[in-house]
């Protein structure tokens, strides 16, 4: 009975493999993606940047149809 168990256990682990590591990807890439939203973010709040989109968020709006 012990040996069937410790087998088994034996093969769950094998077939697990990494699962970590796709935990540790998903970290890297939403870090990733939070740093890159936050250089944005200054980016777009600076201030040529912020009025040359609003210059052209008006001229889209004032465009005949």
């Amino acid at each position: 009975m012990r040996r069937r168990l410790r087998e088994r256990a034996r093969a769950v682990r094998r077939a697990c493999g990494d699962r970590g590591m796709s935990t540790a990807e998903y970290a890297m890439g939403t870090l990733a993606a939070v740093a890159l939203a936050a250089v944005l973010y200054k980016v777009v709040n600076s201030g040529p940047v912020g009025a040359e989109l609003q210059g052209l968020v008006e001229r889209a709006l004032r465009a005949p149809f």
